[in-house]
């Protein structure tokens, strides 16, 4: 199941970009809304490798996914791929200059199933996929205006 949100900003397209790969915040952006965040790698600048345990509560169960950058092509492509026991995920944010001080990110996410279980609860959730498109939006809308308004302050 793929989702896909674009949303213009108010900021130039290498400051976004670099907002969407500062790690380090996204990292505490997570811990701030109840996951748990553990790095699973050494590497002491960003880029592909770089790998966490990311923790979390969803419908009364603990989840666990592994996520890693599997693409890091400044100023415009960062890739990552996640695994759960679920679940295989692919995320990829594009940034796109519209004007010197104006740029779009491009959100994707896609899901896809590892047993028969997955593929069950995603033909489920396809029934509501217009209503999840609307959440996946909005949710991608506060995250990237969170990203936004802490590359300004910086």
């Amino acid at each position: 199941m793929k989702f896909s949100t674009r949303r213009d900003v108010d900021l130039a397209a290498e400051a976004l970009f670099r907002a969407a790969s500062n790690f380090h915040a996204i990292e505490r952006m997570l811990v701030r809304r109840g996951a748990t965040v553990r790095r699973l790698d050494d590497l002491a600048a960003p880029g592909v490798g770089m790998r966490w345990l990311i923790g979390f509560d969803w419908r009364g169960r603990h989840r666990e996914v592994t996520a890693e950058v599997a693409r890091l092509d400044a100023p415009e492509l960062l890739v990552l791929n996640g695994t759960s026991d679920q679940f295989d995920l692919v995320i990829r944010m594009s940034v796109v200059a519209l004007t010197r001080t104006k740029s779009r990110m491009i959100f994707e996410t896609e899901a896809r199933p590892r047993s028969m279980k997955a593929r069950l609860m995603l033909q489920t959730a396809k029934l509501g996929k217009a209503q999840l498109d609307r959440k996946f939006g909005r949710r991608i809308g506060e995250f990237i205006a969170d990203l936004a308004s802490g590359a300004q302050a910086a």
